[in-house]
């Protein structure tokens, strides 16, 4: 097996719109950490993350059709910072710098083709690290979390550490509303330490953490205003807890082919009746007036989100989604797009237990690595029985990410039924 990986900042270098807060309209004030791209080639398969809130399909496609790896063997994944720069045309607020943007896409081209130059002789080792008890069902104190810290690192033939895989399923948004210093936010500690640790690049990839952060509802971050424990410092505690569990984990030895697949699924969303939107803008714009500023900026953005509607733009019925697994050895990067909620992970790991039940391998096990915010980031995919219980997530985020409607209940569940096949057809070797 053979591996490279190289790394690229893609940083503004001037004051821009912030995403990931819709309460938020200030411009960026100055950079507290950068904002990497970094690229990881294995074979013929490539992983590069970036320090985005999201790349819409459109930017993922171009990156994989222009990298020098089969594009349906490269995943692009955004680490989901809510803090930096608007990133995805029309999604998760205005003010996207097309030029910049074009810099990030041409950035990662660049990097995955340095990675892929570089590639020496590795090994791949893995290991699911310990539970750190950071992440937080931010939708009900009893709700599910997925608290696992898979670690894949490649290893160079005299044993030094060529580049480290993390991954953590926790939104990153240590930081609040009130933050305008750019940021990779708790992902950007995770890497600094491990790195530090083992002289290595580490690649940070967000799990399925549609519904999960450090502890604060989606409610409470429509404010401007300074929260306890939304600091850097927390930060710092946060990703140190996270680094402590990588750096404890003992990645063995995992064996195996160099393998890839991928397929697309079709996503409906649930339309409301225009009636209804024009219903809910006049609700709005009467809201509006007495409703401070930063409820004022959300209410803003719902109403804009009504008036393209009203205005007659068309209206999707569905979105065609990307699904992917690259198999490394004995580690499984399973990349899901949007923002799945953790018990996406759960039905993964299951499934890969399955397959190697079925195989009767239970104990020579797959590491698997289950990510969002893959190839495209069209917003909140929650479990299906969610959509009883309501909220952000299942009501209201879809008009922030410019969709025409939430995914209609059953759509996390159809994606899933893809990945296990998927999951199947690249375990099948041995």
């Amino acid at each position: 097996m053979r591996a490279g990986v190289a790394v690229a900042e893609v940083t503004p270098r001037s004051p821009v719109a912030m995403s990931g807060f819709a309460a938020r309209t200030a411009p960026s004030s100055g950079v507290h950490d950068p904002l990497l791209v970094q690229a990881l080639c294995v074979g013929d398969t490539a992983l590069v993350t970036v320090d985005v809130v999201g790349l819409d399909e459109a930017a993922c496609a171009e990156i994989r059709r222009r990298c020098p790896v089969p594009a349906d063997r490269v995943v692009v994944h955004a680490t989901h910072t809510h803090g930096g720069p608007v990133s995805m045309p029309g999604r998760l607020g205005p003010g996207l710098d097309p030029t910049w943007l074009e810099e990030v896409v041409g950035t990662c081209v660049d990097a995955v083709g340095r990675a892929a130059a570089a590639q020496v002789p590795v090994t791949v080792r893995a290991a699911a690290g310990e539970r750190t008890g950071v992440a937080r069902n931010r939708r009900r104190p009893d709700g599910p979390v997925d608290d696992v810290v898979p670690v894949v690192q490649l290893v160079r033939t005299d044993g030094t550490v060529l580049a480290t895989v993390v991954s953590y399923a926790c939104h990153p948004v240590v930081l609040g509303a009130d933050n305008t210093l750019l940021t990779a936010d708790y992902p950007a500690v995770v890497r600094r330490r491990v790195s530090a640790a083992t002289s290595a690049p580490t690649l940070f990839v967000t799990g399925c953490a549609g519904d999960a952060n450090t502890g604060h509802s989606a409610q409470s971050s429509i404010s401007t205003a300074a929260a306890p424990g939304r600091t850097f410092e927390t930060c710092e505690e946060v990703g140190a807890r996270i680094a402590d569990a990588v750096l404890a984990a003992r990645p063995v030895d995992a064996p195996g082919p160099v393998t890839a697949a991928g397929t697309e699924v079709r996503l409906a969303y649930d339309l409301p009746p225009l009636d209804d939107v024009a219903a809910d803008r006049r609700r709005w714009a009467r809201e509006r007036a007495a409703a401070p500023p930063a409820e004022r900026a959300l209410v803003d953005a719902w109403i804009a989100w009504a008036d393209r509607w009203l205005a007659g733009a068309p209206r999707s019925s569905h979105h065609l989604a990307t699904v992917s697994v690259l198999r490394w050895g004995g580690a499984l990067l399973v990349a899901l797009p949007g923002e799945p909620s953790a018990v996406a992970a759960r039905a993964v790991r299951e499934s890969v237990r399955a397959v190697r039940r079925s195989a009767g391998r239970t104990g020579d096990g797959v590491v698997p690595v289950v990510a969002g915010y893959s190839n495209g980031c069209p917003g909140y995919l929650p479990s299906a029985d969610e959509y009883a219980v309501g909220g952000y997530e299942v009501e209201d985020a879809h008009r922030y990410y410019g969709a025409p409607g939430p995914f209609a209940a059953g759509s996390l569940e159809g994606l899933l039924d893809a990945t296990t096949e998927l999951v199947g057809r690249v375990l099948e070797r041995p």
